[in-house]
């Protein structure tokens, strides 16, 4: 749609809100899951939206949910020194803890999230590659897009 990224975003907006309506429709969890998943769904949900939001701080005026960054600096501190994109992390732990909260089919729609990020990591990586010099020593040092330890 332009050189900035529309197209990804308004693709991760109408993905999230998939995820948020699904989750309002059956087949829901077992009886027996259906409380202790909730629960679990909650404190992730939460500690998901924590993690999204700080490094959105961290990131402050560099935030945008453009693939294309703002020149405003490379942020490599707070949750950037644990992953390149914190922002996605934190995103996708509360969307998996809202569907554990709410259904299966959320949770598929989350999957689904996951796969759409993790391409559009990959594509914002080469525009941060191209502005930020720095980037590719920061790549070195900071190993993992999205998830410590796995990728």
């Amino acid at each position: 749609m332009n050189g900035r990224g529309t197209g990804w975003v308004v693709s991760q907006f109408l993905v999230m809100g998939t995820v948020l309506a699904v989750g309002l429709v059956p087949p829901y969890w077992p009886e027996g899951w259906q409380h202790t998943l909730s629960i679990i769904g909650g404190a992730l949900a939460i500690g998901g939206g924590v993690l999204a939001l700080w490094a959105s701080r961290t990131l402050g005026r560099s935030f945008t949910p453009f693939p294309k960054p703002v020149e405003a600096g490379l942020v490599t501190g707070g949750p950037f020194a644990i992953v390149r994109h914190p922002v996605y992390t934190g995103g996708l732990v509360l969307f998996v803890g809202y569907s554990l909260h709410t259904s299966l089919p959320s949770l598929a729609v989350t999957a689904a999230l996951a796969v759409l990020w993790a391409a559009k990591v990959r594509v914002e990586e080469r525009f941060l590659e191209a502005v930020y010099p720095g980037y590719a020593a920061y790549c070195g040092r900071v190993r993992r897009r999205l998830i410590p330890f796995v990728y």
